[in-house]
């Protein structure tokens, strides 16, 4: 299976805060899976405040359909095939080089860890990084 790291950090320094992204960044993560991909999906906490937020975000990039359900609590995504394995939150520090996974979505549950150390690396996005699951 392949991994796609979808990174909305960038997005966000870049575009709404107009600012250098921080040595240290701290936000939320889903797992989302097809039958062929895995995505990882990191969004910064001042952009999504919700997981039901990112998968709503990453379905609009895609062009995917999904709606809102249980009280706005969740994003499902309605198209064949596809699942948000659960979620987490992040931290990423540029100093000892770390990326932090930890705690899990209330809407999705806990994140998938089996393999994820690997998956992360396989990404490319985090040279030298070191991945700690909590």
């Amino acid at each position: 299976m392949d991994v796609v790291f979808v990174d909305y950090i960038e997005t966000y320094y870049s575009d709404k805060a107009k600012t250098p992204v921080p040595d240290k960044i701290n936000g939320k993560f889903v797992q989302i899976r097809n039958k062929q991909t895995e995505y990882l999906v990191f969004s910064p906490k001042e952009l999504t405040l919700y997981h039901a937020n990112i998968v709503e975000r990453f379905c609009l990039d895609r062009g995917l359909k999904g709606a809102y359900a249980g009280e706005g609590k969740r994003f499902d995504i309605r198209e064949p095939g596809w699942e948000v394995v659960g979620g987490g939150k992040f931290d990423i520090d540029t100093s000892p080089k770390q990326v932090r996974l930890y705690d899990n979505s209330l809407a999705y549950g806990r994140f998938d860890s089996k393999g994820l150390k690997k998956k992360i690396s396989s990404t490319g996005k985090f040279p030298g990084y070191s991945v700690v699951i909590y």
